[in-house]
């Protein structure tokens, strides 16, 4: 047990944090599939089975990633943002089209579908941490420092965006965010947020003038409109309606694994509305407020390692990855109580999913190995010292 323990390093918080919400998502699922077996003629434990092995190739993945030097993600990150937006491509043209959306890519051979979003998130956000990084004594200068990095962001997320405008948005925001904390001028990111509200005006304009170019617009905006008028529409927000009587039911104190009647009417109790689900067993206190403190002192943990990394990119690597995950955790519990419209955002390491824990994990993988550097930081730099062109990086780093 001992010798395990030496393997795992990293931010130890951050390890068992994990854990703990891969056994949660288990417990949660696993009680939560019971309508959705019935429906297809599975047994439950199918699903269960099948969601506790991708877990386990999810901790394999972060295990194998968080012992790798965060500099090669620096290095990776220019392939992999080209990989990201040929399959995003590829997607929009060859992927199966499901509810009007292009979200899926389908693994030749295999019969596996991967939302080829997730990876594309991971590779822009890694590749903007870079930019971030090798024009930080640029970044006063909009047109040769701060275009350049603006620049794949426009190309990612306008490729996420036809089939899934939340995504889009939030990825937008969180490499808006980390170029801010990476030394953008004020003046800079205010003339970013003004080409952005006309950017959407135009996308907008061009939806309700060519309907076939953005089908997913009338989506959207019914979303918006059933948010802010709920009277308007009689079923447009079904799924929030029933996710508050799930709420309610819950009430304060838990109820216990395996009591919720939300999965027999609840639609996606299992992945989009897993938290309204998760509060009617386990009481608004530990299940509602209880998740929520999970993902903050995750953030708070991320933030600490970005702060302590002596290598700036990590820094960057480290924020962008945590404000990713928990802004979408967040949006995912907000549709649920009703504070923010129906996106369709799963919750990370918990809702039910495939390929997504699986990219999950491989980004707090790489956030482990960022943390490796400040929690196992002589470790990390005899490892450095083994390798001629990073021990002069890591001299350099740790001066300070």
């Amino acid at each position: 047990m001992q010798a395990l323990l030496k393997k795992i390093q990293g931010d130890r918080v951050i390890w068992m944090l994990t854990l703990l919400l891969s056994l949660l998502s288990i417990l949660a699922v696993y009680s939560s599939v019971s309508a959705l077996s019935f429906k297809n003629e599975t047994s439950s434990n199918w699903y269960l089975l099948k969601h506790t092995i991708m877990f386990g190739l999810g901790f394999a993945v972060m295990y194998v990633v968080h012992r790798i030097r965060f500099k090669y993600f620096s290095r990776v990150a220019q392939i992999a943002y080209i990989v990201a937006a040929v399959v995003l491509l590829l997607t929009l043209i060859l992927g199966p089209e499901r509810n009007e959306a292009k979200r899926w890519l389908e693994i030749p051979f295999i019969g596996l579908t991967v939302q080829t979003s997730d990876f594309a998130k991971i590779a822009l956000i890694a590749y903007v941490a870079r930019l971030l990084n090798t024009h930080r004594t640029r970044l006063h200068d909009f047109r040769n420092g701060v275009v350049p990095i603006l620049i794949p962001i426009v190309v990612i997320c306008g490729l996420i965006l036809p089939a899934n405008f939340s995504t889009a948005a939030m990825l937008a925001a969180v490499c808006l965010l980390m170029m801010f904390l990476g030394g953008v001028p004020i003046k800079h990111m205010m003339r970013i947020g003004g080409y952005a509200v006309v950017l959407l005006a135009l996308v907008f304009t061009l939806g309700k003038s060519f309907p076939n170019v953005f089908n997913r617009l009338g989506t959207w905006t019914s979303r918006i409109e059933n948010f802010v008028s709920p009277e308007a529409s009689a079923d447009g927000n079904y799924q929030a309606k029933f996710a508050q009587v799930a709420i309610y039911k819950g009430g304060i104190l838990p109820n216990g694994p395996g009591t919720s009647l939300a999965r027999n009417y609840l639609p996606h109790s299992y992945s989009d509305m897993i938290y309204a689900f998760i509060i009617e067993e386990y009481g608004a206190l530990f299940g509602g407020l209880g998740l929520v403190m999970v993902y903050l002192i995750f953030l708070f943990r991320c933030i600490r390692n970005a702060i302590r990394c002596p290598q700036h990119f990590g820094g960057l690597l480290t924020l962008g990855i945590s404000f990713s995950l928990v802004t979408q955790a967040l949006v995912n519990m907000a549709v649920s109580v009703r504070l923010f419209p129906m996106t369709g955002q799963p919750l990370p390491l918990v809702s039910m999913g495939g390929t997504s824990i699986i990219f999950t994990c491989f980004a707090i993988g790489m956030v482990l190995s960022v943390s490796r550097s400040v929690h196992n930081a002589e470790e990390y730099q005899k490892e450095g010292a083994e390798d001629p062109i990073s021990s002069n990086e890591i001299k350099n780093a740790y001066v300070a």
